[in-house]
């Protein structure tokens, strides 16, 4: 069996990064693991974690065009409060939240750094 074992986020401003995932993913039950030489590891429910970090390499974290996070959630109702928690910490708007054709709700937005992630509910994912 494989799985996916954590994702990460690049930043240029740990403190600000960091006080935004703290706030954002706690919403959902996430909370911080523990700090990495050059970032932090926070666990979601069901055993997902995401990273927060500065390059290992020391250059400029910078965003992909076509990369995103998704994370799944446990009903259409907080895909909505997730998506306006995000935006009340700052994030981007990437598409309101709402039905997606035939396979749920999902919302987008970017955080501080431009990182793109989406949130969702399907019964059919």
């Amino acid at each position: 069996m494989a799985k996916i074992g954590y994702l990460c986020v690049g930043t240029n401003d740990f403190d600000k990064a960091t006080a935004f995932y703290t706030a954002l993913l706690g919403e959902i039950g996430g909370k911080p693991l523990m700090p990495t030489s050059q970032g932090l590891i926070y666990r979601l429910p069901e055993g997902a974690m995401l990273m927060v970090t500065k390059p290992h390499d020391g250059q400029p974290a910078t965003i992909g065009n076509g990369n995103m996070i998704a994370i799944q959630l446990d009903g259409r109702e907080q895909v909505s409060a997730l998506y306006n928690k995000a935006l009340e910490l700052g994030g981007t708007c990437e598409g309101k939240p709402g039905p997606r054709g035939a396979f749920g709700d999902f919302a987008y937005f970017r955080d501080l750094d431009g990182n793109k992630l989406a949130v969702y509910f399907s019964e059919r994912l």
